[in-house]
């Protein structure tokens, strides 16, 4: 019973860690487009997003990384990690969103003190790193394989060049 009950604690916590994630980046495209915005609607704007951006990250994506992290450490103890490549492939994903997770904080740090690291445009591509990470962690953790997981990734990647195309064809309509 006690695993059952720590998998859904991991589940929740997973849920709203990618559910911050997700949204920091949103704000923070918002936040960077407000920079452009005349005196005294940037000001405005911008005092706000700082204060849901610091809010968001201290309130739930932080603590739901925490909640994540904990309750995921303690199902590890139930698994033999060395013969799981499953478990192998997931962890690397883990690491990168950790870095992904890390390097969010840091551009809330930046935005914060009005330095603007990126330009909207670019942070719409960077929203898309934790929607790959989420696939791959999530295939793996289900399929309990690699294979699987990698196949997964690469109908992301599919789709992913399919609505790229069609966009560019979209746009190349309209002018």
């Amino acid at each position: 019973m006690t695993y059952i009950v720590v998998k859904a604690i991991h589940l929740v916590g997973v849920v709203c860690w990618f559910a911050g994630l997700f949204y920091i980046v949103r704000l923070f495209i918002y936040h960077t487009e407000a920079l452009d915005e005349p005196s005294p609607k940037r000001e405005i704007l911008t005092d706000q997003f700082k204060i849901m951006a610091r809010r968001l990250w201290l309130g739930i994506t932080v603590p739901a990384m925490f909640l994540t992290a904990g309750s995921g450490a303690w199902l590890l103890t139930s698994h033999s990690i060395a013969q799981s490549p499953w478990l192998h492939f997931k962890l690397a994903l883990l690491a990168l969103l950790f870095a992904y997770h890390f390097h969010c904080g840091w551009i809330g740090q930046q935005l914060a003190r009005d330095a603007r690291p990126f330009t909207a445009k670019q942070l719409r591509a960077y929203n898309e790193v934790a929607t790959v990470l989420l696939v791959g962690i999530v295939f793996a953790a289900v399929s309990k394989t690699v294979s699987v997981a990698l196949w997964a990734l690469g109908g992301l990647a599919l789709l992913f060049v399919v609505l790229v195309v069609f966009l560019l064809k979209k746009l190349q309509g309209k002018s």
